[in-house]
């Protein structure tokens, strides 16, 4: 009797092609899982991607400190879940496209649950389109940090983390986070608003893959809230991405930020999808 090979197993390079192309099905939505891809994310020892395949289908599915599906149908769901769990006694969060991503979480919650929190509706938006053709002025004091900043940006950074989470990037010492920071500094992904010395508004250029760039960690300092910096200040970002970075920009923010909605909307963004989170 013929053994069919098990439809998932874990990827390697000579895996990076095939695994790029079903993240490219759309770009936008895996660009997260894309980027890691291309910076590496399939070397090493420890398989960080899983792959399934069979009879035309094909999907993936991201399984480091986060978890993230790719293109991942109902059928898939059993399959990858029961290897992510033999792969992985735990991770900080699952997110992606909120119809992957609750029936895996459905099928993780026994072992992995109870989840710290389940953020079930997060629009994503996403934009070509320059802030000046619709008529948004550019905060030009916004601009990619310098190494010499870091000690500015790691604070900046840590209290949007927190606000974020719930809880702090790092307990002890921030060696490890101060290093993640800095790379982004280094690699001129972290556009900041620097007054009087200190950071009052950021904004970090995550994953960059497909033609695709996405922005996250978007912080206002609290004493800057509502005086108007948010728009012009995430515009110039915006302005920066298509100009140097990539064709296309997206994010996703959490559905109950009214101010996030109301500024990415005015820059432009409009919404394309539809993520969730389950933070554990």
């Amino acid at each position: 009797m013929l053994r069919m090979p098990a439809p998932v197993r874990g990827l390697g390079l000579s895996d990076a092609t095939r695994a790029l192309e079903i993240c490219g099905r759309d770009p936008v939505t895996n660009v997260f899982v894309a980027a890691r891809i291309l910076e590496g994310g399939l070397g090493g020892g420890r398989n960080s991607v899983l792959g399934y395949e069979r009879d035309g289908r094909a999907g993936l599915c991201w399984t480091s400190a986060n978890v993230v599906p790719v293109e991942v149908d109902e059928d898939m769901v059993e399959p990858l879940a029961a290897k992510v769990v033999k792969r992985r006694a735990w991770a900080s969060s699952l997110f992606g496209p909120v119809d992957q991503v609750l029936p895996l979480w459905e099928r993780l919650a026994p072992q992995w649950g109870p989840a710290r929190e389940v953020r079930h509706n997060q629009p994503v938006l996403t934009t070509t389109t320059p802030p000046a053709l619709v008529g948004v002025p550019l905060d030009h004091a916004v601009r990619p940090a310098t190494i010499e900043e870091v000690d500015l940006v790691v604070p900046a950074a840590a209290a949007m983390f927190t606000e974020e989470i719930g809880y702090p990037p790092y307990r002890g010492s921030d060696r490890a986070y101060r290093l993640s920071v800095g790379a982004l500094v280094r690699d001129g992904r972290s556009l900041v608003r620097i007054e009087d010395g200190q950071v009052i508004f950021k904004a970090d250029i995550g994953s960059v893959a497909l033609d695709v760039a996405q922005i996250q960690g978007v912080w206002v300092h609290p004493r800057w809230r509502g005086r108007g910096v948010a728009v012009p200040a995430m515009a110039a970002v915006v302005d920066h991405v298509l100009r140097h970075v990539a064709p296309t920009v997206t994010l996703y923010v959490n559905d109950y930020n009214a101010p996030a909605l109301a500024t990415y909307r005015h820059v432009g963004f409009v919404q394309t999808g539809t993520f969730a989170t389950v933070l554990l």
